[in-house]
This record gives structure tokens, sequence and C-alpha cells, in this order.
């Protein structure tokens, strides 16, 4: 079954999640991305992204060409939008990335964090109480080296919150849908 992978418009199996990172590297093959490119990614207006730059949320592109870790920063943001505000997602990122627009103080690169999160999302409908929930994280998880300690714990956090938040963007979106088909419907005459 197909899904978009978090945050983007691009289209997987999500058996495949496993494999999102290797989809990313293709992206990257001829070298860095342009606006235009990760707009289309996203999905997102290239203002906007510009506008993230420009407000420190992520490091600017070099060469006007953003890199991996770049393009996994603007996925996580977008894929956020829908359940938190902007300067929530930041403060969440500054949790475990310090200083948003500096990648030497980061707990963990972003490509590396949203991959993770990936794999977490394709497992997400089958992931039942808190125990399961723990589970899947952990093994998310899995070979990550903290750099310092008590950084695992953070990830692992910050992990939760991006499901939950990813989780409950999706529900507003299908209530949206249902509320606009209502909508589309002939109000009862008294």
């Amino acid at each position: 079954m197909l899904w978009n992978l978090p945050g983007t418009t691009l289209q997987a199996p999500r058996s495949e999640a496993d494999r999102a990172k290797e989809l990313f590297e293709n992206l990257f093959l001829a070298g860095g991305l342009t606006l235009s490119q990760v707009s289309s990614i996203t999905g997102l207006e290239p203002y906007a992204i510009q506008n993230w730059v420009k407000r420190g949320f992520l490091p600017p592109p070099k060469n006007k060409r953003y890199d991996l870790e770049q393009l996994c920063r603007i996925v996580t943001i977008n894929m956020f939008k829908g359940a938190l505000t902007l300067e929530r997602i930041c403060s969440l990122m500054r949790y475990i990335n310090g200083d948003l627009a500096d990648e030497s103080d980061d707990l963990i690169d972003d490509a590396e964090l949203y991959f993770m999160f990936v794999r977490l999302a394709a497992r997400a409908r089958h992931i039942g109480g808190n125990q399961d929930w723990e589970a899947a994280i952990s093994d998310a998880t899995v070979g990550y080296a903290e750099p310092i300690p008590g950084a695992k714990d953070r990830v692992q956090k910050v992990l939760r919150l991006m499901l939950m938040a990813w989780i409950s963007a999706r529900f507003r979106l299908q209530v949206e849908d249902m509320v606009a088909q209502l909508d589309a419907t002939q109000p009862i005459k008294e």
C-alpha cells in the first residue's frame, strides 16, 4: 500500500519505510536540491522555505542548493505544522538540536531523526497501547549513538511527540474532510 512519506509529496510503499533514506539519497545524486525541487518534494511554497531560513529555523542553502539534512529539517517542520505552531515546532527541535542554524551542537542529525520517524510512522497503525509505543520508539532508536549522556532519552521523547503530532494532524485532516462532506449535504428543512 502506497503512502506519502511524512511531510512530503513523495509516495512509496509503506512496507518499504526502511528504504526512505535510500530514496532521499537518490534525490541528491546530482548534488544539492534547488528551492523549486524542495518546494516540489514538500508541497510548500518557496517563500515559506525562504522565510524559515530567514527566521533561523534551518541553515541557509550553500550556493542556492539544499543538502539532505536541510531537506529533512524542512520536511520535519512541514510534517509538524498541521498540529503545532512554528514556535512550538522550533522549541521541540531546539530540545534536541540547540541552535537551529548551527548543526555542530545537534544531538542527532536531522536526516537520522527523520528516517527514524519514517520507520516509526510506518508502524503507527499497528501500535497498540503505551507499552507498544515505547517498544516501537525503542526499536526506532536502535543503533543511535549518544554524543552525550541522556541524548537517547531526549531523542525518544521527541520521536514520541513527533508521532503524536503526526497522528493528530492526520486526524484533523480527516475531521475537516468529514465536516466538508456534511456541509455539502442539504440542510434539514424545518
